[in-house]
């Protein structure tokens, strides 16, 4: 699924997503990353959405966003009740949702300029 380019003066975009990888300024990535406007994250985590461990869940609260769109892959699984409390303590909104719509979601917010990341399950 190819996505119209947002202006890239304001970040990072995603200009496609398949099954199995996402396309961030033109670079493939075939593994989980963190889309942010100013850089991307690679490697980010091996574990399913319901299963982050302390490590994936430590890098999302260390993130300088307002809000985190959380891509499940296929199909939308909700992560643990810990990573919701946690992000919100620190101010951090989280959305959960499949990762194509992750990829929409994220392309719309950082149009809007708004502070954005985007953590794709691939």
């Amino acid at each position: 699924m190819n996505f119209n380019v947002v202006n890239q003066y304001r970040g990072q975009s995603i200009q496609a997503y398949d099954d199995g990888q996402v396309t961030v300024m033109g670079k493939i990535f075939t593994d989980n990353i963190i889309v942010l406007a100013k850089q991307t994250i690679e490697g980010w985590t091996e574990q399913s959405a319901n299963a982050l461990d302390q490590a994936a869940i430590d890098t999302l609260l260390a993130l300088d966003v307002e809000i985190l769109i959380l891509g499940t892959g296929k199909q939308q699984i909700f992560p643990t009740p810990s990573l919701f409390a946690a992000l919100a303590n620190k101010g951090i909104g989280i959305e959960v949702m499949t990762t194509a719509a992750a990829c929409r979601t994220y392309n719309i917010l950082l149009a809007e300029e708004r502070p954005v990341a985007a953590a794709l399950l691939v």
